[in-house]
C-alpha cells in the first residue's frame, strides 16, 4: 500500500471525522486505510502506514472487527493475520448504521419508553412536557422502524431509491 498525498489526505480527514463521530481517531483511520488498501494489510504494515503504536493497532482492529467492518484474512503461505475492510461502500453503511443503532437508538428507544409510562402516571408534568416526550418517542421509533425496512433492501434498489430524491418527495406530497 502507498501513502501518496491523496490517500494520506483521505486517512487523515477520515480520522478527524471518525472523532466527531464519536469515534477513536486511529480506530477510524485504520478503517479507512484498509478500505482504500488494494490488497489486506498485516497490523505490522498498519503500524508503518500510519505511525501508530502497535498496541494501538491491536486494539483498533478488534474494535473495528467487533462492529463488522473489517475482517481477519490470511495468505496462502503466509501464517500472519491479514486484515481488510468491508469494500462495499452500502455494506459499511449498513454496518456502522447497525452499530449506532444498537449503541444509541435502542437505549435511546427505552429510556423515551420509560418516560412515556412515567409521565404519564405524573400529575404534576406539565400537559405541554408530556406531548413533547411521547413525540420525541414517536420520532425516534419511526427513525428506528425506517432503518429496520431499509436494512434489507438490495443494494441496487437503495441505490435507485437514492437517485430519485425529490421525485419521491413529489410524488408523497400528491
Amino acid at each position: 500500500m502507498q501513502m501518496t498525498p491523496a490517500v494520506e489526505k483521505y486517512v487523515l480527514h477520515w480520522g478527524e471525522m471518525g472523532t466527531r463521530w464519536g469515534t477513536n481517531r486511529t480506530v477510524a483511520q485504520i478503517q479507512a486505510l484498509l478500505y482504500l488498501s488494494p490488497k489486506p494489510l498485516r497490523a505490522d504494515e498498519i503500524v508503518e502506514l500510519l505511525s501508530v503504536a502497535r498496541s494501538n493497532v491491536s486494539t483498533s482492529i478488534r474494535e473495528l472487527q467487533s462492529y463488522g467492518l473489517v475482517r481477519m484474512t490470511h495468505v496462502l503461505g503466509d501464517r500472519r493475520d491479514y486484515f481488510e475492510s468491508l469494500h462495499d461502500v452500502w455494506d459499511l453503511f449498513r454496518a456502522i448504521i447497525e452499530q449506532r443503532k444498537q449503541r444509541e437508538l435502542n437505549p435511546t428507544l427505552a429510556m423515551l419508553r420509560g418516560c412515556v409510562d412515567e409521565v404519564d402516571n405524573e400529575e404534576e408534568t406539565d400537559p405541554v412536557t408530556k406531548e413533547r416526550i411521547r413525540n420525541m418517542l414517536k420520532f425516534v421509533e419511526t427513525t428506528s422502524n425506517w432503518y429496520e425496512e431499509i436494512s434489507d433492501i438490495p443494494t441496487s434498489t437503495l441505490t435507485k431509491l437514492m437517485g430519485l430524491g425529490k421525485k419521491i418527495t413529489k410524488l408523497v406530497r400528491k
